[in-house]
């Protein structure tokens, strides 16, 4: 294909909606609720069975990839978080950067970290021959700053029961 018809492709494809804060720097230190979806929504990660989650091998796989993020960034903590059929939930806290002496070191940005834990589950996932599947994540994520405590305990909460709202769900598929 020459240039100019890759050209038309790429302007003929849906433009995607940025939905970051602009202007905002998202490597500050702050509290953020992000959501992730399975590609195309599929349910890869487990099931819902009278309102508990059963993971499966792969839903096994990004919970210890998830747990695995403070190993790999020193400002990271993790907050609650739930693995659904088909989309994940968490609360992921970024702290100010102690930079150490004679070190250059840039803040990771949380979509530095959301993209690393996509790609390490991702690769783990394939590595362990679960499924044949070409994709494991929609491309991008929803994400959310966390502003206080009243918005931290209803996202909290929100995680907490979505597991026993699972059919009621906007990315239940039964």
């Amino acid at each position: 294909m020459n240039e100019t018809n890759l050209l038309k492709e790429r302007e003929s494809l849906p433009r995607r909606k940025n939905i970051r804060l602009k202007g905002y720097d998202y490597s500050n230190a702050n509290w953020y609720f992000v959501t992730i979806c399975a590609h195309s929504k599929k349910k890869l990660f487990g099931n819902v069975i009278k309102t508990k989650v059963r993971l499966n091998t792969i839903g096994k796989i990004i919970d210890e990839t998830w747990k695995e993020i403070p190993l790999h960034y020193q400002n990271a903590e993790l907050d609650y978080y739930v693995i659904m059929p088909n989309h994940f939930h968490g609360i992921l806290i970024l702290n100010e950067l102690k930079h150490r002496t004679g070190e250059a070191c840039l803040a990771p940005t949380l979509g530095n970290i959301i993209g690393s834990f996509k790609s390490a589950s991702s690769k783990r996932i394939h590595k362990a021959h679960v499924e044949s599947l070409s994709i494991i994540w929609q491309r991008n994520y929803y994400e959310h700053i966390i502003r206080n405590e009243k918005d931290l305990y209803n996202i909290r909460k929100y995680i907490e029961l979505n597991p026993l709202k699972w059919e009621l769900d906007e990315n239940y598929v039964p």
